[in-house]
This record gives structure tokens, sequence and C-alpha cells, in this order.
């Protein structure tokens, strides 16, 4: 099983790019920064297992402010190490060393691994496995000790972790004097799997294989819902629980309410949620695939968990997800809410979209592709919208600054704006590790002897190179992509072998495309958003071109069962808001402002003065109309308006006023 964490090496970034430059800012710049904040807050000796004055705060029960801090130091070994492969730094080299041998002096004897379990409560190992998050630390050290071995090709942490992982096993699992458990936050099952299609440890597969088949069991423990017998074991009341739980026993925050073949949405807190589907994804996936040791036993109803996937994906997308590619529309549980709950704001109810969020729902898209037998663009295309939007726009253009939050319109109690770090830390190195490892989720591709395969996913400019029996093909992709839509691509190494390769066709170019030179009947075909390319035209074709429509401007607007009547500008995967930088006068967050659809829509190449950062404006007519003008029907004040990539947002100054979805005046 192939993951883009482990791939992403064989791809390069070549000629300029957004993604290239993105790439670049944060290995120059993000990660120093990020490392300097794990410095100045704590995280970065933490697990030198001494007292820190933060431990004494006990304002957030019951996950206090440090809880994560395993993970903040992980996260960011793991995104280090991949931009290390490709540009070394010595400052971020012996930080990560360091960090290593301070995380080995940390572990028990018995193999146990965790900063507040050992510091703060030792005596309380394994007691609140619904909230306190060892599990989920766990997961990320496990992750972070691939990237580490990957890159330093030596076992220093993978030592550490594969004791972790044996202490798990031991103690969780369906045989006697075991906890039939399973983590509160998802996260260790995807690590596990992880792990296991590295190394072959037999007891990764199997851990991660019984949390999964576990989770949401009514009987599990002592014919308990484990979390029901968990609570009983620490004398909890009922009436005592988490600030996100809106009533009592709400284990659909945390996707326990039933067994996940069970689920007829997703539901709960967004990111555990797409770290559970992740997981189930890459369960199914090893199912269908050779396994690298012994013989697994066979995955039970393999049709049943891919249509579970399908069934919560298409939940997702087609009902709780925003025009930007977030998710998880309510801040107290930071997830979904009901079908079609997709206010823009917080003062409208909603508007959360977290970081991890989207860049969870990347990381399922892409396992998607390989676990759904029929390749499918659809899972592409929310993809490449995640990356562009809701992702992109969480770091800053000089990537010093990041959000937790990504709302679709400002307001008073919530300026559009980014912060240099948070308490919970969790969205700044995933944005890390996501870039590091982007390569990965380009394409993916294949080969034995004589034959040859590549799935192209996201268009930039890059090259992948991998091995098809004895020989080496190469396949270069150039664009200036998401700013145009030609694509030019050039196969080497191929003389001999039956290659084919499918390019996705979004469907936002309404199935508009070119291909050059053009293909003889019978050797290309359109199917689910993907342009195949027979082996007849590979052979006769080394270099060709796919120029993609959909690159002038429209309108797109939400779902019209979210009754928001609102209209919002688009054009390739980019969307786009208005923000005061360009617009003074504003004072209410452009909430009078109108938009007609089918209003002509100029396009005008800018470049930033403070970044240097190349983007398309697109420039159109509003009418801004107050409450008490709309009732009395009066026309308005016509505005000029700019908008700009909402990834843009909040790097050029102003009040912090902005939104992407104006009022309707059309309908």
């Amino acid at each position: 099983m192939s993951n883009p964490q482990i791939v992403f090496r064989q791809t390069t970034f070549t000629a300029p790019s957004l993604l290239l430059s993105r790439r670049r800012i944060i290995s120059r710049t993000t990660v120093h920064a990020q490392l300097d904040q794990l410095r100045a807050n704590g995280q970065y000796d933490c697990f030198k297992l001494v007292w820190h004055p933060i431990y004494d705060d006990k304002s957030r029960w019951p996950a206090p402010l440090h809880l994560f801090w395993d993970s903040d130091v992980a996260k960011w070994i793991e995104g280090a190490c991949y931009f290390l492969a490709d540009e070394y730094d010595v400052e971020v080299d012996a930080a990560v060393r360091e960090l290593v041998e301070m995380i080995r002096g940390a572990q028990h004897d018995d193999g146990y691994l965790n900063v507040h379990f050992s510091v703060v409560e030792p005596g309380k190992r394994w007691t609140n496995i619904r909230d306190m998050h060892e599990m989920y630390n766990a997961g990320h050290l496990i992750e972070a000790a691939l990237a580490h071995s990957q890159y330093y090709r030596n076992d220093r942490l993978m030592e550490p972790i594969e004791k972790y992982i044996a202490h798990i096993r031991r103690r969780f699992g369906p045989g006697d004097g075991q906890l039939r458990a399973y983590p509160g936050h998802p996260e260790i099952e995807l690590a596990l799997l992880r792990f296991y299609s590295v190394t072959g440890l037999r007891d990764a597969y199997d851990l991660a294989r019984f949390f999964l088949e576990e989770r949401g069991s009514p009987a599990g423990q002592d014919g308990k819902h484990f979390y029901d017998w968990e609570a009983e074991q620490r004398d909890e009341p009922r009436w005592k629980r988490p600030n996100s739980w809106p009533m009592d026993r709400s284990y659909w925050y945390c996707q326990a309410h039933a067994p996940i073949l069970q689920q007829p949405a997703v539901e709960g807190h967004a990111v555990r949620a797409m770290y559970l589907l992740i997981a189930a994804a890459d369960l199914l996936n090893l199912s269908q695939t050779s396994a690298p040791s012994a013989e697994l036993r066979p995955l039970a109803a393999a049709a049943d968990w891919l249509a579970a996937l399908r069934r919560l994906w298409s939940n997702m997308v087609d009902k709780k997800m925003y025009l930007t590619g977030g998710v998880g529309a309510v801040a107290q549980w930071e997830g979904f809410g009901i079908d079609y709950f997709l206010p823009q704001g917080p003062d409208e109810g909603g508007g959360y979209a977290e970081t991890c969020a989207s860049v969870g729902v990347m990381m399922l898209a892409e396992r998607l592709l390989h676990a759904d037998p029929t390749l499918d663009g659809r899972y592409a295309d929310v993809m490449e919208l995640c990356l562009y939007n809701n992702v992109m726009t969480a770091m800053s253009l000089d990537g010093k600054a990041f959000t937790y939050e990504n709302q679709l319109a400002s307001c008073a109690a919530a300026p559009s704006e980014r912060e240099d770090w948070f308490w919970c830390a969790c969205c700044p190195p995933n944005v890390t590790r996501l870039f590091g490892s982007l390569g990965g989720y380009l394409w993916d591709y294949g080969g034995g002897e004589g034959t040859a395969s590549v799935n192209v996913h996201l268009y930039t400019s890059a090259e992948v190179r991998f091995p098809a029996g004895e020989a080496e093909v190469t396949l270069s992709q150039e664009s200036n992509w998401p700013w145009e839509g030609r694509v030019s691509f050039r196969l080497g190494g191929a003389q001999g072998l039956e290659t084919k390769i499918r390019l996705r066709i979004p469907a936002w170019a309404n199935g508009g495309f070119t291909l050059t030179p053009a293909p003889p009947p019978g050797t290309s075909a359109l199917e689910r958003g993907y342009l195949h390319l027979s082996p007849a035209y590979t052979a006769a074709n080394a270099a060709f071109t796919l120029d993609v429509d959909g690159f002038a401007p429209r309108y797109v607007a939400p779902h019209p069962y979210t009754n928001q009547r609102t209209l919002s500008l688009a054009r390739g995967p980019v969307v786009y808001c208005v923000e005061d930088a360009d617009h003074p006068w504003e004072r209410n967050h452009f909430k009078d402002m109108a938009l007609k659809r089918g209003g002509e829509v100029e396009e005008e190449w800018r470049v930033d003065p403070g970044s240097g950062e190349g983007y398309f404006a697109l420039k159109t007519v509003g009418w801004e109309r107050s409450p008490e003008a709309l009732e009395r029907g009066e026309g308005g004040i016509r505005r000029e308006l700019v908008f700009v990539p909402f990834y843009f947002r909040a790097n050029r100054g102003g009040k912090g006023q902005m939104r992407v979805g104006l009022r309707d005046d059309g309908r």
C-alpha cells in the first residue's frame, strides 16, 4: 500500500508555480517559525519530563492546555523531515536530532510514552481514553517515526515507537484481561496501518483493525458501551460532560455512537471523523493488495466498508461542505451540523471550517482514489478544492501566521485575520506536513514487466520517476495552474512499455478540454472525470498537451437547501472573496452588498507589492442596500467590487472585513 507520505520523494517540483512557491516558503521560513514557537511555549522541552508552569493551569476540563504537546512536537518532526529531504537545513536537522533523543529518554521501561501521564498524573494512565488523547499523541509519534526513519535511515525514533506499539497492543484488544477500548480522537489507526505497510509489523495491523471494528459497539466492555464502562470506573456522573457535548452520552462527537458500518451520516468533530475514515479506507486498501508480511485475516464485508465510505463521503461533500472545501460548521464541537447547515460566519451561527479538517479531507480523498475500485474524479476535485482554498488560506503569504478557523464571512467578534500560534497548535504543523508530502498527492502510478500507468490528479509543474520492471519511467508536467489550464506533458523511459495515462478533467470544466495531438478514434475515453489515454496514444506521443476549460470567471452558489441565497465568484479551482483592503469604505462586513448572476466580470493580473505574489483579481459591480433600503425597494448604491482569492485574504492590512458569498439580488 503506497502513501503520499512515503512516495512523495519520487516527485520533484520543477518550474515556478504557486505550489512550489508555497513549499519554498514553508521550507525556508515556516518550519523555523514553528520551531521558534515550540521553544517559546514549552513544547520543545516537554519530553525532558520537567514541570512546566502551564501544568498548573486547571482552566480546561477534561483536556488541559498542554495535553497535545506530544503531538505538536511529533507533527513538527514529521514535517521537518519531509522538507529536509528537499533542502538540507542545519538548524532544523539539529533540532530534529535533539528532539528524538529527548523522546527516547522519556520512554518508560514498559514502553509507555506520554508527557502528561509521566509528569502531571503518573497514576492515571489509560483511565480516560475517551478524552485524554493518549492514543492520538501516540499516533502522531508513529507518523513522526516513519518520516524520521525515511530521511535519516536509522531507527533512533522507530525503536522506541515500536516498543510503545507493543505496550498498547498488550493492553488493548479482544483478549482476556484486555480493554476493548478505542481512542476518543482517532489518529492512531491510520498511523498504525501506515506503520504496518512500511514494516510489516503484525501488531500494528491487528491493533488498528481492532480499533476500527470495535468502535461504537454498544456492548464492548462487560456488556456496556466502553465509554459508559470507563466513566463508571472513574466514578464520573453522567451530568459531568465535556463542553463540546450538548447532552450526555454525545458519543457521535467522536464517531462512537454506532459501529462505522452502521453510521448513516458523517457526524461530530470533523477532524476526528476524517482521521477515522482515512484509516477505514486504508484498512480496505490493505485488504485489496498483497500484504508485506504473513497472511492477514480476510476483511469480512469489504463491500460494506466501501459502501460506508462512499455513503459518509457523499453526505459530507453533498450536504456539509462549504464552497471553499471547509467542513465542520459548528464551533461548539468543531464539527458537522445537520444537513445543509452552512452559515458563512460566526455571527450567523457557523462558519468554523477548521484547517485540520480540510487537511483531513484531502488525505481521505487521496485514500479513496485507491480504495474505490472505480477511479472517480469527484475525489480529486474535492482534494483540489480544499488545497487551493481552505488549506492554502490557513497560512499567511510570508509563512509566519496561521488560521485555525476559516469562516467565509467576518464579523466584529471574528475578524478575518491570522495568528502566530494557538494554545491548541494542531493546525500550523498540519499545513507543514501536508505541503511537505504534497508530491505524493499529485498522481499515483505503478509498473511491472512491460507495463506502466499514471493517474494524474493535480496539475502543476513537476516530474515523477518510478520503476517499471527494469525500466525507469518519468512523466513531467508543466503548467501555470491554477491560473491557466494548459498542461504540457512529457513521457520518458517508456519505450516498449504499454503505458496508460489518465488525466483528471475537473467538474468545473464542464467536460471542456482539448488534447494535442488529437487522439485517433479508440485511443482515448472520458470516464468519471478522467481522460483515459491508451497505450497506443502514449506510444505515438511521448509529448502531449492538455488544455482544460473553465478558467473564465464564473458565479457559484451554495446548495439551495442551505437557504443562503448568496453568490460567489470562482475561477478554475480558486474561490474568491471581497475584503476591505480593496474597499476602504466598507463598514459592515459586506452584509449589505449584493450581486446579480450574469453580471460582467473582468479579470486582471496583479502582483502584490508586499509579497511579490501574482494572482488574478476579479472585478465586477455590486449594489449596496441596507435592510431598510431593501424594504423600500430602493436600487441601492452602485459599488465597484474587487474579488481576490480566498487564500489571499488577510495579507494586506485593513480592518479584517471579508466575505465570500454576497447576497444574490437576482432571485
